[in-house]
């Protein structure tokens, strides 16, 4: 099952800035390992104003849950101008905290802002979280931090809970939180005020404490016990709905972050997968770092209305993600590797599974976008198996890297995997060990789409995503039931599935027959590949005529096209439903119309 991609190189130029730090206004000795300290010195220094920087070093073992540096300045100096922090002023007196977006520093890594100010002195006095910048003189810690306050659940299926709380607050510095099931179990540990448990029962009463953590080791009183049910199991095939969003959508399609909301879509979603980091060298790599993170956006494009400036520390799309969650604060988005074009990178990935998982988790928690991530999805095409290039890692390769990421990621976040949907006898399914696989994922997206196209150039014709078997299909188990019934016999639950969606058609040309199984020449022309055509686009061009197993097809000309339309969409969902699966996906946001046709129609 191939899935339609591409991939766009940016080389960029930049200009670098040097100066010579002078004026240290406090330099961490060699004894302060174990601490929190702060270096801050000038960068230039023109008589009359002087930039500066910040360095803040976590040297202890645990994350730290925000940061605040203070210091006075004298009489006729000030800081005119802050980036990378939030700075606020009491006389002469400055604090700068840590930015919204950036409020955990990891264990024993550093962090920096910088700042212009006018004037000839420097500061004095400056202390970290409320001890000196130096990390001298910082005594025993004897204040605990403050107990978790409002603990409520953000949202529930049948296996999983979401929780979130108020932070708490402590004298030198909360680290982080952990999540207890009962007064006992702990079940989480994270940094931030929230977490998603699961791996639960469905139709079961959970009880859920929070515990406050500071540097010193010190632990808060538990929070106020909350009881959560979760729901029953297989009433529904629209727990989730995820959608990708591909990077490359804002250069030919432009289509951006803020069509999610205009289209409506964002009230829909549950989940988006971000499409596509790449895997080089064993490791997670960045896909597109012009669109990623670093093309600005105007006023007009913008999810909220506000331009970019030229020297925000992050831009490009995942900037319109983080606004997009602001909007929408239960909307989780995961930033997905590899696809059709990038999977050639898993097998040497596989070689060292815990060195890759911890390429990943750095790449996704670094500090300039860790806030807009809430996990990791994998799409390896195809383990042990062929799809652009062929992969000879073994059986349990596969396993193998997705319990290396779940031991790195934790249970905190998400990790999921798109899969095959090949459900034939010694197919890709049978190459890897999915159901041994499957007990470290939250769940598998199968790619229920793309069984049939014109990659065969003369047919026969048939749906690119039928639902079930039907007489003439050209490949038994190339449909969607046989995909979930085999992923379910292999001991899979269907919790655990989602149904897959293409929001695109597959087509040919050169076609005389109406009905499926017919000839043809070769693809059918497509506005950005042949043979593919967006549903926004192909609904009016070639509009459906007839359907087969569940799916719509549409003969017009010498053309034949197959895609799914509201009304397919909302009998296969009915069948999901009926299938206990977990959610519904699909392949991707750009292809439906402006005002949301086919997502609207998921159930």
């Amino acid at each position: 099952m191939s899935r339609p991609g591409g991939r766009r190189a940016i080389a960029l130029a930049g200009a670098a800035t040097l100066a010579v730090a002078t004026a240290l206004l406090a330099a961490p000795p060699a004894s302060s390992a174990g601490t929190v300290t702060a270096e801050c010195k000038k960068t230039q220094d023109w008589g009359s104003g002087f930039g500066g920087t910040c360095t803040i070093t976590n040297g202890t073992n645990a994350p730290l849950n925000g940061w605040k540096v203070e210091g006075d300045l004298p009489s006729g100096t000030s800081v005119t101008s802050v980036w990378n922090a939030t700075k606020t002023v009491s006389g002469n007196h400055y604090t700068f905290t840590n930015p919204t977006w950036s409020n955990t520093l990891g264990a024993n890594t550093t962090t920096s802002f910088g700042f212009n100010g006018t004037g000839s002195g420097w500061f004095t006095g400056c202390k970290i979280n409320g001890v000196a910048c130096d990390g001298s003189g910082t005594g025993e810690d004897t204040e605990a931090p403050s107990t978790p306050a409002g603990l409520r659940v953000t949202g529930k299926t049948a296996t999983t809970v979401s929780l979130a709380w108020d932070a708490s607050t402590d004298d030198v510095g909360v680290t982080g939180y952990d999540v207890y099931q009962g007064d006992t179990t702990k079940v989480a540990a994270v940094t931030e005020t929230s977490v998603s448990i699961s791996g639960l029962t469905p139709k079961t009463a959970y009880t859920f404490v929070v515990k406050a953590n500071d540097a010193s080791g010190k632990s808060s009183l538990a929070s106020a016990p909350l009881q959560v049910t979760t729901d029953e199991g297989g009433n529904s095939s629209a727990d989730r709905v995820i959608g990708y969003f591909v990077n490359w959508g804002v250069y030919q399609r432009n289509y951006h972050v803020k069509n999610i909301e205009t289209s409506g879509s964002a009230n829909k979603l549950t989940h988006i997968n971000y499409a596509f980091g790449n895997v080089q060298g064993g490791r997670c790599t960045i896909g597109d770092g012009y669109a990623d993170y670093e093309k600005a956006y105007g006023a007009d494009q913008s999810v909220d209305g506000v331009a970019d400036t030229w020297d925000q520390p992050l831009r490009g799309n995942f900037n319109q993600l983080r606004k997009l969650k602001k909007k929408h604060p239960n909307l989780k988005i995961l930033w997905s590797f590899g696809g059709w074009t990038w999977s050639g990178g898993f097998g040497q990935a596989a070689q060292n599974p815990a060195a890759f998982a911890e390429s990943c988790y750095n790449l996704v928690e670094d500090s300039r976008w860790a806030d807009v991530f809430d996990g990791i999805d994998i799409d390896w095409e195809y383990p042990n198996a062929c799809g652009l290039s062929c992969d000879t890692s073994g059986k349990d390769s596969f396993k193998n890297l997705l319990s290396a990421l779940r031991t790195k990621f934790g249970s905190s976040n998400l990790v999921t995997a798109a899969i095959t949907a090949d459900a034939s006898s010694g197919g890709k399914m049978d190459a890897a060990d999915y159901k041994g696989a499957s007990q470290y994922v939250d769940w598998y997206l199968p790619m229920t789409y793309d069984y049939f196209g014109a990659w065969d150039a003369k047919g026969p014709t048939a749906p690119h995503s039928p639902l079930t078997s039907y007489p003439g299909i050209p490949h038994e188990g190339f449909n969607t039931a046989d995909t979930i019934a085999k992923l379910k016999g292999l001991g899979i639950p269907g919790n655990k599935l989602l149904m897959g969606l293409g929001f695109y058609g597959r087509g040919w040309t050169g076609v005389t027959q109406k009905e499926p199984g017919g000839t043809a020449t070769g693809p059918a022309p497509g506005k950005y590949e042949q043979g593919i055509e967006d549903y926004k686009d192909i609904k009016g061009r070639c509009p459906s005529n007839g359907t087969i197993a569940g799916t719509a097809y549409a003969f017009c000309g010498n053309q034949w096209w197959s895609y799914d339309t509201p009304s397919t969409i909302g009998g296969k969902s009915n069948w999901a439903a009926s299938e206990g699966l977990g959610g519904t996906f699909f392949w991707e946001l750009s292809g439906d119309t402006g005002n949301g046709e086919l997502i609207s129609a998921i159930k």
